[in-house]
């Protein structure tokens, strides 16, 4: 076994079970809450979900932090070297419109770095599973199979996935910009982030200050293990060491072979909207 095949293991057979733990609460008729401050929507899903993933971790690994989108103590970000970031249910609102588009996300940062990623999508039973610097690969019905972006340099010739539910000006003055003609809607970060991975997409835009490092910790390990880049819209990227966890600065997920032409682009028009300072 390589360095981290444990803790991936670990981390896909933790989201197996908690999807079936989302399963048997979306196959009933749940009730939806508002959480404070306007951050969205929440379920009875997100919270035993929540409960789980972070009880087995710290079951299997007692000397790593875990902060969890649902656990209101985030402090072991900054209290550890190894530190999982989890997202029990990302794209609660495609969850409550019961479109399929939601995952789970358990991802492992070792000294500030994303690390090991597992994006699991319950609804049709779709795992992403990468450790950075190794091949990543996506186990569904077809079997187990490498991930790979696409080579795709020529921005005029990218697909972009976006949102379901967010949609901004911002984001079609970048895509008019670079002359993106294809694009495709999709729901959690996990889930676009996977598309590229797969090559069935080659760049994802998200343009608020609104996502979390849980959000993105495991999905960005997954791209890195298919040779894709995830960063903020400066190209800078994000650090998992607990100085902050709101991704204040957005997202930008593209393949390696675009990047370099892309990224200029999009901080540009972020730097015109006051995203980046």
């Amino acid at each position: 076994m390589s360095i981290l095949d444990r803790e991936l293991e670990v981390a896909r057979r933790i989201a197996r079970q908690a999807g079936e733990i989302l399963q048997q609460v979306y196959a009933t008729d749940f009730s939806v809450q508002a959480k404070e401050g306007g951050a969205g929507p929440v379920t009875v899903a997100d919270e035993r979900a929540n409960a789980f993933i972070v009880g087995e971790l710290r079951k299997a690994f007692p000397g790593d932090g875990v902060v969890a989108e649902e656990s209101e103590d985030a402090s072991d970000a900054k209290r550890f070297d190894r530190c999982w970031y989890v997202d029990p249910l990302d794209g609660t609102q495609e969850f409550v419109k019961r479109n399929g588009e939601f995952a789970i996300h358990i991802g492992l940062a070792v000294a500030g770095k994303a690390a090991v990623g597992v994006v699991y999508r319950p609804v049709g039973d779709t795992l992403f599973a990468g450790v950075v610097g190794q091949q990543g690969f996506v186990e569904d019905a077809g079997g187990r199979r490498a991930l790979r972006v696409s080579d795709v340099a020529e921005p005029s010739e990218m697909r972009l996935v976006v949102s379901r539910s967010h949609r901004s000006a911002l984001t079609d003055q970048i895509v008019q910009r670079l002359g993106i003609t294809r694009e495709k809607e999709s729901g959690s970060v996990g889930l676009k982030c996977g598309l590229l991975a797969e090559a069935h997409a080659d760049l994802y835009i998200h343009v608020s200050g609104k996502s979390y490092r849980w959000d993105n910790c495991a999905p960005e390990a997954v791209l890195r293990s298919a040779g894709g880049i995830l960063t903020d819209l400066g190209g800078v990227a994000y650090r998992y060491d607990g100085s902050e966890l709101q991704n204040h600065r957005g997202l930008l997920a593209c393949n390696a072979a675009a990047f370099p032409r892309v990224q200029p682009v999009v901080e540009q028009f972020a730097r015109e909207a006051g995203i980046l300072k």
